[in-house]
């Protein structure tokens, strides 16, 4: 399936991702409101949007880390806030954040995904370093889809 399939602008300042049944904010956060956030911040920039309705929705949440391993795509070399090469489709808009909150979290820890390395780790959820993070609300648009293929929760495993 070729990027021009698999994601559509709705023209409501959101993708859906046809492939997965997703619909994705198509600005980040720190795209819409030009700076970082934390753990607690992503959260509450979610409830925002779930309370703007958001595009006509109010059921937005951060992503998972496997969702944010699909949309990850190597041969795409879309450019975030500082120039550098992050890949993710070029449907979405240069200047984005490179690493996203994700909604797993383990006590003290949270999950990050990493767009220029297309790695999922954990970082504290009071981390005195929250620069350059920042999160994508994404909503689900359909039945899940199950793919087989990039099943390692490291990121390092087949492609599609």
């Amino acid at each position: 399936m070729s990027s021009e399939d698999r994601f559509k602008d709705n023209g409501n300042e959101t993708i859906t991702d046809t492939k997965y049944n997703l619909t994705w904010a198509k600005q980040d956060s720190y795209q819409m409101r030009d700076k970082w956030c934390s753990w607690k911040g992503a959260h509450n920039y979610i409830n925002w949007l779930n309370e703007q309705k958001f595009a006509g929705f109010d059921d937005w949440r951060l992503p998972k880390s496997q969702e944010c391993r699909n949309l990850y795509d190597h041969d795409s070399k879309n450019t975030d806030f500082d120039g550098d090469i992050v890949h993710i489709d070029y449907i979405f808009p240069e200047g984005c954040g490179s690493t996203y909150w994700c909604v797993e979290d383990q006590g003290i820890n949270a999950n990050a995904y990493n767009f220029y390395s297309d790695r999922a780790y954990q970082v504290r959820k009071k981390a005195k370093d929250e620069e350059n993070m920042c999160c994508r609300a994404i909503r689900t648009s359909g039945p899940p889809v199950k793919k087989s293929g990039r099943l390692s929760n490291t990121g390092r495993t087949r492609r599609e």
